[in-house]
């Protein structure tokens, strides 16, 4: 039986590792000759929640730089939104085009 004076005791090292948030990302509506203004306003009130002022100004801005962001979100959601636009203009008949760009 060991002797009390041979046990030794390590106490572990407990890193913290702090979280950072997850990297964001911007949903770009790029412009296009086809798509009707009144789509993107519906597009963006309906998929990213816009107010109809928001979406007026986004749509404008797409239209006088040729892009203008949607919201900028994590990643999985931005993805979902991408996915979520492109499937209504689809439906619509539209080519709208909606990127995904680190922000």
């Amino acid at each position: 039986m060991p002797k009390t004076d041979d046990l030794v005791i390590e106490k572990k090292k407990t890193t913290s590792k702090k979280l950072k948030p997850p990297s964001k990302f911007k949903v770009v509506v790029c412009n296009d000759n086809v798509t009707t203004v009144d789509f993107v306003v519906h597009m963006l009130m309906t998929v990213f929640n816009h107010s109809l002022e928001q979406a007026i100004q986004i749509t404008q801005a797409v239209h006088e730089n040729g892009s203008g962001i949607a919201g900028i979100y994590p990643h999985e959601i931005a993805e979902q939104k991408v996915y979520e636009g492109v499937e209504l203009a689809r439906t619509n008949k539209f080519p709208l085009v909606l990127k995904l760009t680190e922000a």
